[in-house]
């Protein structure tokens, strides 16, 4: 008898039939049903109940029956951009984000007591803090984070994800000091007398990973922080418990190095891989990816090769995207961008030319414009008119540039839960242009299929909450941003989430919708998202994620 891949679990699943108050399908007709029959993982038929069982007795299935009562069923969630590893790190950091923390001494209070509980010489490291969120309105400083401790590193991770503030020790053992000059795509900040804050960004976190860690240039935030990989395996269980609680049940993991790429390898060979993964490499693989040949999707129907992630410039909840005549919060920041934009069109061209899909994070109008500028150039060398380039976050395109993304099938992957988190940190950061943030009413008034993610753990994985967001366009303390044509409806949210999110990651043929010959990837809720009054949709529960037609998460 054949032994079956760690993969093949679809093959060993049986027929059940479904029956729910409503399905929403998320097909090319938004079709509703009541029932679905589902073998080896995948959708059979759809319809009635009557229909399902005639079907199953057509072709000669005995399913049992899976009767969800008052539920509603949608496909399950995409989150085409996250970072599951990191975000299952984070979860063993400390935790020193607004419900935590109000001020710098709550929070210099809570690293204090991680880390006597630590052995010694084991790095403290905290996330979730957000400048404006403070009581000071300011990034702590190195000195502070000295009161933590001064004979080990001391890492506290901005919300953003793309820098933070590290104590004297950190700054002192990489051999960093005010004379050090600043990365290319990155800052050590300096105060007034050019004395080292403390506060790094972007590529300079590349000091993070120490010696033998994982190196990544100039070709994004380095976040790949190195531990045991029995560790780093029981970490990405934990993230994939949170995404399945959600109701994700596919990710785009957009910043995968050898870290990432090792775990995953480690995970779908010891038959744990719960969830199905697309790889985005950083661009800083580029050529290794080329000279192995990897210029197409490749896997199965669990872990893939997507594509390959580039970054233009830094983020809007940092300040570290790209203005170049400063932020209106604070004129002496510019942000930075990665590349020299004839050097980023040059790696475009080179993925473009061997057929790969990129994805680029782009916050700025200026940075978005090199994005969209170098993929317009890129199709003129080599016309493709399904390439599917993405633009990661895609905070403030212009106008005109969103007329351009529509003419050359670029894709943008937003967060919605970016401006509900810190919607109101955009606006003072730079000015009233920033209450576009995210301006997806836009978006499909243009023609432009948009997605929308979590990015986690810039944000929870909690697609209902996404959802919600571009809904209302009400931030978490209940400001709303933007006129209301910035707005969508809630089945273009769900869509965005679902089918949008697997033609972005180029699974439409097997995820996204209920259709029949696709996975039977759902969720079961207790209310309908579609019928629901907005501002209660992510009020819902996710009672259930499932996952190749068996169950994988339960609501306890």
């Amino acid at each position: 008898m054949r032994k079956l891949s760690p993969f093949d679990r679809s093959a060993q699943t049986a027929p059940r039939l479904v029956m729910a108050r409503r399905i929403h399908t998320a097909d090319a007709d938004d079709t509703t049903v009541t029932a679905m029959l589902t073998d080896r993982g995948r959708i059979v038929a759809l319809g009635s109940a009557e229909d399902c069982a005639a079907a199953a007795e057509r072709v000669g299935l005995r399913p049992e029956t899976v009767d969800l009562g008052d539920a509603v069923v949608v496909p399950g969630f995409v989150d085409a951009h996250a970072h599951p590893l990191m975000f299952g790190q984070m979860m063993t950091w400390v935790d020193c984000g607004p419900e935590k923390a109000g001020s710098i001494p709550e929070i210099i209070a809570l690293l204090r007591e991680a880390a006597a509980g630590l052995p010694e010489g084991r790095p403290v490291r905290g996330y979730g803090y957000e400048q404006r969120n403070l009581a000071e309105k300011r990034h702590p400083t190195r000195f502070e984070l000295d009161e933590v401790a001064d004979d080990r590193e001391v890492y506290l991770m901005n919300a953003s994800g793309h820098g933070g503030v590290v104590n004297s020790h950190t700054l002192r053992i990489n051999g960093v000091d005010r004379d050090t000059p600043n990365p290319d795509g990155g800052e050590f900040f300096r105060d007034a007398d050019g004395e080292l804050t403390g506060e790094l960004s972007d590529a300079a976190c590349n000091i993070l990973t120490g010696v033998h860690g994982v190196k990544i240039g100039h070709h994004g935030p380095n976040f790949h922080l190195a531990d045991e990989p029995e560790e780093h395996l029981r970490q990405l269980d934990a993230a994939t418990r949170r995404f399945l609680a959600g109701g994700v049940t596919s990710i785009g993991d957009c910043q995968v190095t050898r870290r990432e790429f090792d775990m995953y390898l480690r995970l779908a060979e010891a038959g744990r891989l719960e969830l199905r993964v697309s790889m985005y490499l950083l661009s800083h693989l580029l050529d290794e990816a080329l000279e192995m040949g990897l210029v197409g999707q490749f896997g199965n129907a669990h872990l893939s090769f997507a594509g390959i992630k580039f970054y233009a410039d830094g983020t809007l909840g940092g300040w570290t995207a790209y203005f170049p005549d400063g932020y209106v919060g604070d004129p002496c920041r510019t942000g930075q961008l990665y590349h020299e934009p004839a050097d980023y069109a040059e790696l475009i061209r080179k993925a473009h030319a061997a057929g790969l899909q990129t994805a680029t994070h782009a916050q700025s109008p200026t940075a978005i414009e090199m994005v969209v500028s170098a993929i317009e150039a890129a199709l003129a060398d080599r016309p493709d008119a399904d390439a599917r380039h993405r633009i990661e976050h895609c905070g403030l395109p212009t106008p005109e540039q969103i007329t351009r993304m529509a003419a050359s099938g670029i894709r943008p992957v937003n967060q919605t839960q970016h401006y509900f988190n810190w919607g109101e940190g955009v606006e003072e950061a730079i000015g009233t242009p920033g209450e576009r943030f995210n301006p997806l009413g836009e978006f499909a008034r243009a023609g432009v299929p948009f997605t929308i993610s979590s990015d986690a753990p810039v944000a929870e994985p909690i697609p209902l909450e996404a959802i919600q967001t571009a809904v209302t366009r009400v931030t978490r303390r209940g400001h709303r941003l933007g006129p209301d044509d910035l707005r969508v409806s809630a089945l273009a949210a769900l869509r965005a989430h679902t089918i949008e999110g697997a033609v972005s990651l180029g699974r439409e043929a097997d995820l996204g919708s209920l259709e029949e010959g696709k996975y039977a990837d759902f969720v079961v809720l207790s209310d309908d998202p579609l019928a629901v009054p907005a501002e209660e949709i992510s009020a819902i529960a996710v009672r259930e994620t499932w996952v190749d037609g068996e169950r994988r998460h339960r609501a306890a």
